[in-house]
Order: structure tokens, then sequence, then C-alpha cells
């Protein structure tokens, strides 16, 4: 959240502005004027104040483009309006803006500028397959100022069958929109994703018994001496297994982040932060007995010499089909590893160590599972007592 300061803006103190962190400096004589300061140096002046339908805010452009005087006037125009009903930019400037850059210009900037320096791979690929696969197809061709939010239903409408990426275009599309307010491209408040209703997502909640994991030993076995997966597929499936891990932090587990002596992984980047991963008896014995590859620093090696295994979903579905886990997959191991743990008798907040969660409230999903396990319980210690009570 945008920290509030006071001061006298002027093109000398404005240029002086640094913050390690998003904060608004707003102008001691002008209510509702004010500079935002991003980390990156970059300092955008706003202009916010109330009218007959309400608050609203305005981004009247870069400094550096424009300066502290003409910003100034520029808000003393923009408050007048809205406080007599009016929209805050005039007609021939909301439509000097919907000449703005195409929107596949502006999610190219959005993916160079935003997501490749602060997202995870994983995320960069999700936001990368939303903005090329869908948002761009549909839109690209559009001026970002010409989107409105009827657009926006539309694409969502058209990716119904697929909730979950329907709705990934949808808040992929709103970012883009809000960093393009930030920019100054867009004024606030003109994001047509606003409002727009995403689609239910179930949360599927698939638990191997003993029995299974059983079945999947035995498929897993038989893969070994007859094939249908590679050994190095075979070995992350069972370490996914063992571990409670990620996919993609067995997938890309180096050899520097394995330490055989403490019995642990070390992983240096996760969707939480770097965490610390217990391995067991059964966990060591798949790492040592992997082959290490001379300049190679990856654990579960890719087909090619030097690089690491990415894919393991034709691997999976062969081998859980021989199974007969259809409905199984590959993120359903670890909510196993932890409901097996709640059946030893292992807390929620032990179980988001195990997993590394950061918040225990995502662990919180397992909680049904706990009660069960304490359910059983009760009933165990109850029927040690019924002989003498009964």
């Amino acid at each position: 959240m945008a920290r509030f300061e006071r001061r006298r803006l002027n093109n000398r103190t404005v240029a002086a502005l640094k913050s390690d962190r998003e904060t608004l400096v707003w102008d001691q004589h002008l209510p509702g004027f004010a500079v935002r300061v991003y980390p990156s140096g970059t300092c955008t002046y706003v202009v916010q104040t109330r009218g007959p339908y309400g608050a609203r805010r305005v981004t009247l452009g870069r400094h550096g483009v424009i300066g502290a005087t003409e910003a100034r006037r520029r808000a003393w125009q923009v408050i007048a309006r809205i406080k007599a009903g009016q929209e805050p930019l005039p007609e021939h400037s909301t439509s000097r803006r919907a000449t703005g850059p195409r929107l596949a210009d502006m999610a190219a900037r959005y993916m160079d500028e935003y997501v490749a320096v602060h997202c995870k791979p994983a995320t960069v690929r999700i936001r990368s397959a939303a903005i090329y696969r869908h948002i761009v197809p549909r839109l690209g061709k559009m001026r970002i100022g010409s989107v409105r939010r009827r657009h926006v239903i539309a694409l969502h409408q058209r990716l119904a069958a697929t909730p979950v990426l329907a709705n990934n275009a949808v808040i992929t599309l709103s970012q883009i929109f809000t960093k393009a307010q930030d920019w100054g491209i867009l004024a606030e408040g003109a994001n047509p994703c606003r409002h727009v209703e995403l689609y239910r997502q179930r949360k599927r909640e698939r638990f191997l018994t003993e029995v299974e994991f059983k079945r999947i030993g035995r498929v897993l076995d038989q893969a070994e001496d007859s094939g249908g997966a590679t050994p190095a597929a075979i070995a992350a499936i069972r370490l996914l297994m063992l571990t409670g891990c990620r996919r993609g932090e067995i997938l890309g587990l180096r050899w520097e982040e394995v330490d055989l002596e403490a019995r642990e992984l070390r992983l240096k980047e996760t969707k939480t932060g770097p965490r610390v991963v217990p391995l067991s008896p059964a966990a060591m014995k798949v790492l040592v007995g992997l082959p290490r590859y001379e300049g190679s620093p990856w654990v579960i090696p890719g087909r090619k010499p030097g690089t690491h295994l990415v894919r393991l979903g034709n691997a999976w579905r062969l081998l859980r089909k021989r199974a007969g886990l259809n409905d199984v997959r590959l993120h359903d191991l670890r909510h196993s590893f932890a409901s097996s743990a709640l059946a030893l008798g292992e807390s929620l907040p032990m179980i988001a160590r195990l997993l590394g969660h950061r918040q225990i409230s995502s662990t919180a999903r397992y909680a049904h599972l706990a009660r069960a396990s304490v359910h059983e319980a009760a009933a165990r210690v109850a029927d040690s007592l019924a002989e003498d009570i009964l």
C-alpha cells in the first residue's frame, strides 16, 4: 500500500523524490494533487477528488513527459470537471487516449518490464499462455483505450469451457491495464476488467489410499524393468510421492541443493522462497541410485545433455492408466503426502512446514482430514474403554 507525504510539488522536488516502495506525495497547496513515486524512480502525477458520483482518481501523466506546472494546470481542470459531475477528461482527450498503443504492444511491455522481472517461472508461463494464446489473438489489434468491458466479457465467455483458463485470461488482462495506468498511459479507473465476475473454480481433492499407493509402486517397478517411462521420470515421480514437493521443485532440483549427509534438500528457489525439505530413508535411496553426469547440475536429467526434464505429463498418464487411476493428477501426490501425514497424527503446522506453505491458511484445506483423524482417535480410545464400562 502507498505511503502518504505532503510537500510543495515542483520540478526540483519531484526529480529528487526516491522511495523503496510505492509512495504517494501530496501537494501542500492543491488538495487532491499528488505524485506517485515508484521504486524504479518513475514518478507519475495523479489527482483525486470527490464529485456528485463519488471519488475519482485520474492519472495526469509521467514526470519528464509533462512538468509539475503543466500537471498542476491539468489537475485544476480535472478537479473542476469531477466536482461538476462531468467526465474527468474532455472528449477530445479521451479520444486521443483511445488511439494509444495497441493492446498487443502493451502486453509485450507488460511481459518484458513487469512479469519477466517480478514473477517466478511458473507465473511467467501462465501469463504468457494467457496473452499469446487468448488475449492477443482476440484483442491484440485494438487500441488499449478502445477495449471495453463487453470485449472482456466476450473473451471470458469464449473460454467458459475451461474456467481456469478463462479466469487467468481476465486476471492477466486486468494486470495489463493496471500497469498501463501505473505507467501513465491510461487514466486510473479505466480498467474494463473491473467487476467482470470470474467463474467458480471447483477445487479438486483427490487423496490416494494405501492400496492405490501400492498399485502405483508396482507400476513404477514394472516400468523400470520393461520400459514405458524413462528412469528420470520414474525417479521424479517417486520423489514427488516421498517428499510432498511441487513438480517444479523436483524437476528443477540441482545436485548442489542435495545434502545427503544432512538428509536434506536445500531448495534455493520455490513458490514461497528458499526452504529445507527433510529426506526420508526411502527418498535417500532414490537419490543415491541416480546417476550423475559430468557437466550437468540436474538431479532429474532431460533427454539432451546438460538439460533437466521439463514435462512429466506423458509418462504420468501412461503409468496412472496402467495403475487404473485415470483421475489422479501429479499434484494429487502432494495432497496425498499431506493426507498421509495427517493420518499418522501430524499437526497442521507441521504439515505446513513439510509442504513449504508460508501461511497456515494454505494448509487449512486439509482441516477436514484432521477432524476425521480426531474422530478415529476418539473411537479407538472409546473402544479400549468400552470393555470396562459396558
